[in-house]
This record gives structure tokens, sequence and C-alpha cells, in this order.
């Protein structure tokens, strides 16, 4: 079992372009709510997935939302796990090695792909992507089941993106989730991860 290890939130490097704000001002709401102590604690049974790369600088693999989240509710540090050790490699060969282990995911708020450079450098330069907020509201509402793959959120995103209109989205979000939770039961979403047809 990795050890968790505790790091300054601004040496926890990204591996994406976005999140969902909704889901990040959630988190960070009750992040706010908890004592210094249980805050810690809370991050500690969250420990962030890390890969070390090139220099020996930790990219974070999963939980950006809450990584962003520790970040607007003033908190300095969070905790990290290693999953891997990619320090030998140079910065070419380092992405390739990540994209190759799902670990990096280069999408933009309009789910288009970037070369991973475009990655920025602090979890605070994260932008908002709101399909990603409506796929983890759906998800906690049981549209679908959540999966140990990171990329399966981001193609639940990419398919309420293509059937919900963004201007619902923006304008009137809970009707927008109402509308995506039976498309996530329907057949039309049935090859994606997590589905469940419930």
């Amino acid at each position: 079992m990795a050890k968790i290890e505790e790091s300054s939130l601004h040496k926890l490097h990204p591996t994406q372009l976005t999140v969902g704000m909704i889901v990040v001002k959630d988190k960070s709401a009750r992040l706010k709510a908890l004592s210094p102590k249980d805050q810690s604690e809370f991050m500690r049974e969250h420990a962030m997935p890390a890969v070390i790369g090139p220099g020996g600088r930790l990219y974070v693999t999963d939980h950006h939302h809450l990584g962003r989240a520790a970040l607007e509710a003033g908190l300095a540090t969070a905790f990290f796990e290693i999953d891997g050790d990619l320090s030998d490699r140079n910065s070419g060969d380092f992405w390739k090695q990540m994209e190759k282990n799902h670990w990096v995911h280069p999408l933009d708020e309009n789910g288009v792909r970037h070369y991973c450079t475009r990655i920025p450098d602090q979890l605070n330069g994260l932008v908002d992507d709101m399909y990603r907020s409506l796929a983890g509201y759906v998800r906690d509402a049981g549209g679908y089941e959540k999966v140990p793959e990171a990329f399966a959120e981001f193609v639940w995103a990419d398919f309420f993106r293509r059937a919900i209109p963004i201007e619902l989205v923006r304008e009137n979000f809970k009707e927008a989730v109402a509308q995506a939770l039976p498309l996530a039961k329907s057949h039309y979403a049935r090859n994606i991860p997590g589905f469940t047809g419930k």
C-alpha cells in the first residue's frame, strides 16, 4: 500500500485542463464548514493519487475537484499517494507514458483535445466545464455508477454535451440535471463506463 504524504497544494500539478466549478464550489463549502482538524482528516482520507514526473514534480491524476476546492476553501496543503514514478523520463516521454496509462486528460471546456503542454501548471488554473458538473450531479442522483477509470467522467460529460444545450445548463442547471438523468439510463449510454440502466 502506498504511503500517504502531505504537500503544499501549489506543488501538486494537474493532469487535465478542466473541472466542473459547480462541483468545486459545493466541495469547497463543505470543507469550509469543517474544523481545521476535520479538514485535515478529510483530505487525508481522500488522498490524491499522484505520479512523480521529471524534476521530482508531483502530478495528481485524480481528485482535481477536491484539490481545487481545497484551494478555494483556503487550505494550504493536501495529501497524496504515489501511483507511479516517471522521474527518469524527459518531458516528451513523460507525457507519452502518462497518456498510455490514462493518467492525463487534456480536454478543454468544449471537449476538444489539446497537447499536454496546454495543461495549467497549478490547480487554480483549471477552467470550468459545466458539463463536468452536470456529469457529477447526474452520477450523484443515481444516473450512473462511479467507476475507477478517471476518464469515465469525461466520457459522460461529452455524452451530455451532445444532448443537453449549453444554454439550459447555464440558465437552469437543475432542469439540465433532470433532463440528463433519463438519458444516462437510456440505451444511448449503454457503452459508457458506469452505465446501469436503472
